[in-house]
């Protein structure tokens, strides 16, 4: 039987023309046409519409009805098939559901952000497919190009497709094992993430602090301020920007920061030393909101790269904000005979195992009050010798 021609689909008369393998262009008196598949199935002839033309061109008329025949040849009704993917969600859509439905339990807005930008972004090739016909060859396709360039935000994107994907089986869309699990099947085509160079944040050697802070605080800005407190304190980044004048006592010289903006979820107190409490009490003159350091709008806070772009203006390499908690752990451990535990918990971190975390109530605030009073003394542009001070009075 001769194939149709874009000529013959658009010129026949009324009646049934055939394309061959069971396709047919059918012609209504009125002169509408249509794309119908003809099949066997489980030993009785059926009739598949594929669409109308021209809406449906012969080419995609041909494409759908081998896609049709394949499904067929595999086991299953075309017919049904096809009725079910219109109600199976592509990814972008059930991904999109799924970041909003588990953001509520987010602490903060760049963790929303990150999750709506990689299921956007590097996922984008998977966002138009229906979440059941997602297979391991596709979750490749996206994480090879990321998993040596950008190890950990490939890893990231990885269990947020899992959990994409996990969620479209608990909802009956999906069955079977999942293509983006680690454990037993990508952990066998990508190499682990411990053989990756992740890397830690560039920190500066402390004993080049104190000279850093000279110049810092000849910079006149906001951000400036917020870099400084940042290192005295040994604060994270979202910590400094998200503080509210309401989370500090500056006659207690106390730092509350409550538990939705802390990394471990848990209330964490820093004691605040007299440079500290100075940069407080500078900002509270012209305090116009809730934000201890405002950004350009009143009601909101520094963006996050403030800091960082500090540090570049000031042509600094091999460091960056969130390494100067390092600087500081090290010049406690190195320089200092404050205990371990002791520095551990002044940068918020976990001491112990769960049986030790319960018996641990007090959080050691007076004792760590020295210690912090003693890392703003070393910061002093001209007191780095001052850890000489500290051995000789015995602390």
């Amino acid at each position: 039987m001769p194939k149709l021609t874009a000529r013959k689909v658009e010129t026949a008369k009324p009646g049934k023309y055939g394309d061959g393998e069971g396709l047919q262009l059918a012609v209504s008196p009125s002169g509408s046409r249509k794309w119908v598949l003809r099949f066997q199935w489980q030993g009785k002839a059926r009739e598949m519409g594929l669409g109308a033309f021209p809406l449906v061109t012969l080419e995609q008329a041909r494409d759908a009805a081998r896609e049709a025949r394949k499904v067929a040849r595999a086991g299953v009704d075309p017919i049904a098939d096809n009725k079910r993917e219109k109600t199976v969600p592509t990814f972008g859509e059930l991904a999109d559901t799924v970041a909003s439905d588990l953001s509520a339990g987010f602490r903060n807005e760049k963790h929303k952000a990150q999750w709506k930008m990689t299921l956007t972004v590097y996922a984008k090739p998977l966002r138009a497919m229906p979440v059941d016909a997602i297979e391991t060859a596709d979750v490749l396709a996206v994480l090879k190009p990321l998993w040596t360039a950008k190890p950990e935000t490939a890893s990231r994107l990885r269990g947020r497709i899992e959990k994409v994907l996990n969620a479209a089986k608990a909802k009956g869309f999906r069955s079977g094992e999942n293509p983006a699990a680690w454990r037993g099947h990508l952990e066998n085509l990508l190499p682990k993430q411990s053989l990756l160079t992740r890397g830690h944040h560039a920190a500066m050697p402390y004993a080049d602090v104190p000279e850093f802070m000279a110049k810092l605080r000849e910079r006149d800005a906001t951000a400036a301020l917020a870099l400084e407190f940042t290192i005295l304190t040994a604060a994270r980044t979202g910590e400094t920007l998200e503080a509210e004048w309401s989370e500090f006592d500056l006659d207690a010289k106390v730092w509350t920061v409550p538990a939705p903006h802390m990394k471990t979820g848990r209330v964490h107190r820093v004691p605040l030393s007299e440079r500290a409490i100075e940069i407080l009490r500078a900002l509270e003159k012209d305090r116009v909101a809730q934000f201890a350091f405002p950004g350009q709008k009143a009601d909101r806070p520094l963006s996050g790269m403030a800091m960082e772009m500090v540090l570049r203006r000031m042509k600094v390499e091999n460091a960056t904000v969130h390494g100067f908690r390092s600087s500081f752990r090290d010049w406690a451990g190195n320089e200092t005979p404050f205990p371990r535990d002791l520095a551990e918990t002044a940068l918020s971190h976990v001491i112990g195992d769960k049986a030790e975390q319960a018996y641990r109530r007090g959080d050691a605030l007076e004792k760590r009050r020295a210690l912090m009073e003693a890392w703003a003394s070393y910061c002093e542009p001209s007191a780095a010798s001052n850890v000489i001070i500290l051995k000789k009075s015995g602390w």
